[in-house]
């Protein structure tokens, strides 16, 4: 998608919301339950914005939230598009790059994980520090418009270290103020295309590579964030264990259970971080 294009989207959001967003939040299958959080919202959905396109899965219901979290004005994407939903690379994270050229500053994204790392609890929170990208495919690839950023960018840094530190202050507090068991790990994304899931072999190969979790999202559009100078914090919430770790099948129906189920304290601790990233 071009700058241009970009452009238009961006200018389409600004007209219907007139506040200046420097925070936007991407969020996984079965995490929409914030997105009622939003005050004074404008909600707009996908196919009315400009080169946006469709989301068809489950547990994404595909519209840009535009409105306020304790005061602090945000763009929630409410659903988002994957690479296996048949759609281009630069489909795919087109949304972050209307976000960008909007003005956005800092991206929070948000899914839904396997874990790989058996110390790991299903329906924790895993911080990423880091991500491998095995989708096959990266969505700078093609010419490079350096309105958009650098032909060559830098990924010493994808995940922003202040904000890994504000995320982790603020689980530990809930934690402590809650009196439960601390739930935020900190661990490597493994990105692939999907939309089967892994098998055991495959699972024994990313551990190996050195992942803690594993999805289908998230690393396209934290390398086109990084690309445009955005600052980026990622949350991973661990519904299932991997293939392999545990016997039990796994399906999307139980994954956006899982979502839901962890729902509050993942809008507490969202609600918190929000506050402190501005």
């Amino acid at each position: 998608m071009s700058y241009e294009k970009a452009k238009e989207a961006a200018d389409f959001i600004r007209a219907k919301y007139d506040k200046e967003i420097k925070i936007a939040l991407v969020l996984g299958s079965g995490l929409g339950a914030f997105a009622a959080e939003v005050e004074n919202a404008v909600n707009i959905p996908f196919e009315e914005i400009p080169h946006f396109v469709r989301a068809t899965v489950e547990g994404h219901a595909g519209k840009l939230v535009l409105g306020e979290i304790e005061g602090v004005p945000i763009a929630v994407q409410h659903g988002r598009f994957h690479y296996y939903e048949g759609y281009e690379m630069d489909e795919v994270v087109f949304p972050v790059r209307a976000l960008g050229v909007l003005g956005v500053k800092n991206l929070i994204l948000t899914n839904a994980a396997g874990s790989v790392n058996t110390d790991f609890k299903q329906g924790s929170l895993m911080l990423i520090r880091d991500h491998l990208n095995l989708l096959g495919v990266n969505p700078l690839r093609g010419t490079n418009d350096d309105r958009f950023g650098a032909r060559f960018p830098d990924m010493t840094e994808v995940y922003w270290m202040e904000g890994q530190e504000i995320v982790k202050a603020e689980a530990k507090k809930i934690a402590a103020e809650q009196n439960i068991t601390p739930f935020l790990n900190r661990g490597v994304y493994g990105g692939l295309s999907g939309p089967s899931y892994e098998t055991p072999a495959e699972i024994h190969w990313l551990r190996f590579l050195g992942a803690d979790a594993v999805g289908m999202s998230t690393v396209p559009e934290a390398i086109v964030a990084r690309h445009q100078g955005m600052k980026v914090v990622g949350i991973s919430c661990i519904t299932n264990m991997a293939a392999g770790i545990s016997n039990e099948p796994i399906n999307h129906e139980h994954v956006v259970e899982t979502g839901a189920r962890v729902a509050e304290i993942f809008k507490e601790l969202l609600r918190k971080v929000i506050k402190r990233l501005v």
